[in-house]
């Protein structure tokens, strides 16, 4: 996806990705993921803020943090585990 290549070029300091995995079947999906990670590991300090519905992208990514927004607040708070919790039990419980 070129959202990436403009991350590699540009060198921002935050980088917000909303639904980049939309439309994207596995392989794609894995090729933006490690994208996202190659960039990162040469801008060690680049935030990205990566807005998803789904847990596929942690199959590559590792987040320092999971946040999970409802309503325009945020609701829950975690690591892999919530992502996890979440894919399990739906977005309900919280």
């Amino acid at each position: 996806r070129a959202e990436i290549l403009q991350l590699a070029v540009l060198e921002p300091s935050l980088a917000i990705l909303d639904e980049t995995d939309s439309g994207l079947d596995v392989d794609a999906l894995r090729t933006v993921a490690e994208g996202i990670a190659a960039v990162k590991r040469k801008l060690p300090a680049l935030a990205i803020l990566l807005i998803t519905h789904y847990e596929r992208f942690l199959d590559v990514l590792s987040p320092d943090r999971i946040l999970v927004m409802k309503e325009g607040r945020i609701v829950a708070e975690g690591g892999k585990e919530l992502s996890s919790k979440i894919q399990a039990d739906g977005y309900d419980p919280l």
